[in-house]
């Protein structure tokens, strides 16, 4: 990577670090459109940079945040979740290969799905949902983590409709995207498709991240976490169309 290409890196993960860390989810939807749209990784290169980074800001939150983990609900989607993260890394494989356009576009929908859906409010439940719905989003999660690092969106609509407390349900859904980083980390060094030492400079963006994290919590901003919302769907909408429209033009 280019000085200015790994300088453009470090604000994009520093802005997503951030607000991971005031939202409880984004960091790879707005790492990963970034890196789309700038084409300064590969997407299979910058899916697993993500991961790292991801586990990064997950332990720092999770150092005082582990106690108020949902364990039950976090062994179910785990236990969905593992598998098909192989198959979403298979698939992504598959597509960088010969399908660059395809996976551009399946990229681009995934995040302009993603931002719709964060930015509904979800109703609460009355109650809490059962075991096998757990299981059924754990499963979307872990082959959208499997592809692109990207496990929040379909546990984050679930989890916040729920009758927990926002402190479980926020450090809940961190653990799973440390535990998803983790095996997809894992399934990287099993196939033997560790990024390319150019690519490995992004890595530098770890104290980034780091500072980003802190920053958040302990200076947040003065906006409600509705309006938090809010300005990540914008970013996230206006990259996935931005990201997905060009290939739609190629494909057609």
């Amino acid at each position: 990577m280019s000085i200015p290409e790994l300088t453009g890196f470090l604000i994009l993960t520093g802005i997503a670090a951030y607000a991971q860390t005031l939202t409880g989810f984004a960091f790879g939807l707005i790492t990963m459109g970034g890196v789309g749209l700038t084409g300064i990784l590969s997407l299979p290169d910058a899916a697993m940079i993500v991961s790292m980074l991801t586990l990064v800001n997950a332990t720092q939150m999770l150092l005082k945040g582990w106690r108020d983990v949902a364990w039950r609900q976090l062994g179910l989607i785990m236990a969905a979740s593992i598998p098909m993260i192989l198959v979403g890394y298979l698939l992504l494989e598959w597509l960088a290969g010969s399908h660059v356009d395809l996976l551009r576009l399946f990229l681009g929908t995934v995040i302009i799905v993603s931002s719709l859906q964060l930015a509904r409010k979800p109703e609460p439940l009355a109650e809490p949902s059962g075991n096998g719905t757990f299981l059924f989003f754990g499963g979307i999660s872990g082959v959208m983590g499997g592809m692109f690092s990207t496990a929040g969106p379909p546990l984050v609509y679930h989890f916040y409709r729920q009758p927990m407390p926002l402190t479980i349900i926020r450090e809940t859904l961190v653990t799973v995207f440390a535990l998803t980083a983790i095996f997809r980390i894992s399934l990287v060094a099993v196939y033997c498709d560790l990024p390319s030492s150019s690519s490995m400079s992004a890595l530098l963006a770890v104290p980034v991240v780091t500072g980003a994290t802190y920053a958040a919590r302990r200076w947040p901003p003065p906006l409600s976490p509705f309006t938090m919302r809010r300005i990540v769907f914008f970013l996230l909408l206006l990259s996935g169309i931005a990201l997905g429209l060009p290939a739609v033009m190629r494909l057609s």
